[in-house]
């Protein structure tokens, strides 16, 4: 996605910014997350290759996946995040990269096949859903199902999934388990379908998206669900915004980021609040967004990711019609 693009993206924000106090936009880190039954394609690869380290699962797709994208996907299983997604679905993940939410990391998981592996569910039962988070928040989960007549080896669309979802939740945490458990009604549907999850936390833009692959009605023989217990390594940081240099009409600041936490930040990002005047004209070693006084810096391409404890910096360049210092306020990361 080009820097234009995301600028648009948070052109929206500007109007609610305009009418809610700040702390509105405020957004925590942590918004990783996938599901764990039914489990995510990720999460089921991960299972199936956990006794070597996800180098080398049983299963055909996992295998083919693994070989064509790596180990990083299977240990990041959670990772599948927009941050720029703002809950968006259609007309913003394009068809053939819904499993991976357009992330090319995890591009190998959109691979339209019939031997993921897979949970064998009842249609129109009740069912215990557990999603797994790094470190759970506010938040709103939607789950779309695929049509009748839904042909797996095919690239998935969104014309393939129900219009609306067959169940939205607001779950609560378990108490130190980095999941959510909440109950909901399958669909009625048989033979192999997809189970779409779309989870956006309010009053933020992160959105995760994943593909738990599912038998309705299945055969004894389908792929059992994945029973090993695990939960993404907690994610935190900690960030600031310093101005370096100053001009008339303009100034030099640098944005900071750290690692607090014990997991792997991808695409990681620093957000703040500043004066209406300030306009962000350039940056290096991070992509630019800026939308009225919210400002954004994201992590470069070429390193999108932050090993905890580490530390990366990146900077701009802003003109500003005040002649007092500029401020940064309401600053968060993640």
């Amino acid at each position: 996605m080009t820097p234009k693009a995301k600028v648009a993206i948070l052109a929206a924000a500007a109007v609610v910014v305009a009418g809610l106090t700040t702390l509105a936009l405020q957004r925590s880190a942590g918004a990783s997350g996938a599901m764990q039954t039914p489990a995510s394609r990720t999460y089921a690869c991960y299972v199936d290759g956990r006794a070597s380290g996800g180098a080398k699962p049983g299963n055909p797709a996992c295998a083919a996946a693994v070989q064509t994208g790596g180990t990083a996907p299977v240990d990041e299983w959670s990772g599948v995040l927009r941050p720029d997604g703002a809950g968006r679905t259609r007309g913003f993940i394009p068809d053939g990269k819904l499993c991976s939410g357009g992330v090319g990391k995890y591009a190998a998981y959109d691979a339209p096949r019939a031997d993921w592996p897979a949970t064998v569910v009842q249609p129109g039962a009740t069912f215990e859903f557990v999603y797994g988070a790094g470190a759970p928040q506010p938040t709103g989960l939607k789950l779309y199902v695929t049509k009748n007549g839904f042909n797996p080896t095919l690239p998935l669309t969104w014309g393939d999934l129900e219009d609306q979802p067959f169940l939205t939740a607001d779950p609560k945490p378990g108490a130190g388990e980095g999941a959510y458990r909440f109950s909901g009604t399958l669909p009625a549907k048989s033979g192999r379908h997809i189970i779409y999850s779309v989870w956006a936390r309010p009053g933020g833009t992160e959105t995760v998206y994943g593909c738990s692959d599912v038998i309705f009605n299945g055969p004894a023989t389908a792929a059992p669900a994945p029973t090993l217990s695990a939960s993404p390594l907690p994610i935190s940081c900690s960030a600031s915004v310093k101005m370096t240099k100053s001009w008339r009409g303009g100034f030099q600041a640098t944005v900071t980021i750290k690692n607090t936490g014990k997991g792997v930040l991808n695409q990681w990002y620093v957000q703040w609040m500043m004066q209406m005047d300030v306009k962000m004209k350039s940056a290096w070693d991070g992509t630019l967004m800026q939308s009225g006084p919210v400002g954004m810096i994201h992590a470069p391409d070429s390193e999108p990711r932050l090993q905890p404890g580490d530390t990366a910096t990146a900077g701009f360049q802003a003109t500003t019609g005040a002649t007092r210092t500029p401020k940064f306020t309401d600053i968060s990361c993640g």
